[in-house]
């Protein structure tokens, strides 16, 4: 497994593969890796002749400068499931190499980057896209690898292809979780036995929610969602929407034929905690 921490250093790999005809996977990543992440990796294995990795804590889509300071990074541990996994190259760039100077590219994604996440962290999306398009202009992958955990950045992610027409093929992979329900992240680190254990009612509080459907109106199940979380202990509900999966909109009320999605943000033990499920 090659380890690269220069762009053209990097460039210069993919361009070989891609004049000899193979195809390229990538996997993009903050490293603090998980099952999940892995995963993902797998996934590319199965369907590409070179796979690409990249370990990278994108400074920019940080608005709380408190959450890039927390952020774990564990390099050498990331770097040894990636060579158990067979990636074959990852990419490991400074923050200096990714800006050499400050960014100033600005996305318009329309509502896209304004509802959910975006009301909660100004500039999150931006951050995100930029990083990804300089990833992507870097790794030049035939296809790239992303968990539905983070269902509003595959959908950022999504419309950026679209809009610049870059040739790359995203694949939405489904989220990995612990036995407990809990979504599989990097974050699940900082949290305590207790606190891990009283996350797990994120998942099932949303499982019980989709039952009701569609016996109570979209409104009430959110409400009902909110309460139900907000009254155990150290844990508080930022919000919780349920969702068009194509366009992210709010569901004022349950038609055939929709795709909704019911999405979370929760605080507990000071760690934000994101999630969403598929209701149908």
């Amino acid at each position: 497994m090659l380890i690269t921490k220069s762009i053209p250093e990097t460039t210069a790999e993919v361009v070989k593969v891609r004049e000899a005809g193979k195809t390229i996977g990538f996997v993009p990543t903050m490293g603090a890796l998980h099952q999940g992440h892995i995963s993902l990796q797998e996934r590319s294995r199965k369907e590409n002749d070179f796979k690409v990795c990249s370990i990278f804590v994108n400074p920019i889509q940080f608005n709380n400068p408190d959450d890039l300071e927390k952020y774990p990074r564990t390099e050498d541990v990331d770097l040894k499931m990636f060579k158990e996994a067979g990636c074959d190259l990852v990419f490991m760039p400074s923050a200096s190499e990714m800006y050499p100077e400050e960014n100033k590219i600005l996305y318009d994604f329309g509502h896209l980057d304004k509802v959910m996440e975006g009301q909660f962290r100004p500039g999150h999306f931006n951050g995100v896209a930029v990083v990804v398009k300089k990833l992507f202009d870097i790794v030049q992958p035939h296809r790239s690898y992303f968990g539905e955990k983070d269902f509003q950045q595959l959908a950022i992610i999504k419309a950026l292809v679209k809009m610049l027409k870059i040739p790359v093929e995203i694949v939405p992979c489904p989220t990995l979780r612990e036995p407990s329900g809990l979504a599989m992240s990097s974050r699940n680190e900082r949290l305590s036995v207790d606190d891990r254990q009283k996350a797990s009612a994120i998942f099932r509080t949303m499982s019980r929610a989709k039952e009701m459907v569609p016996a109570i109106l979209p409104q009430e199940c959110e409400k009902w969602v909110i309460q139900e979380l907000d009254s155990i202990s150290g844990l508080q509900t930022e919000y919780f929407n349920l969702v068009d999966a194509e366009t992210l909109l709010p569901v004022q009320e349950w038609k055939t034929g929709q795709t909704v999605r019911g999405c979370i943000a929760a605080y507990i033990g000071g760690v934000r905690l994101i999630d969403n499920i598929l209701f149908f």
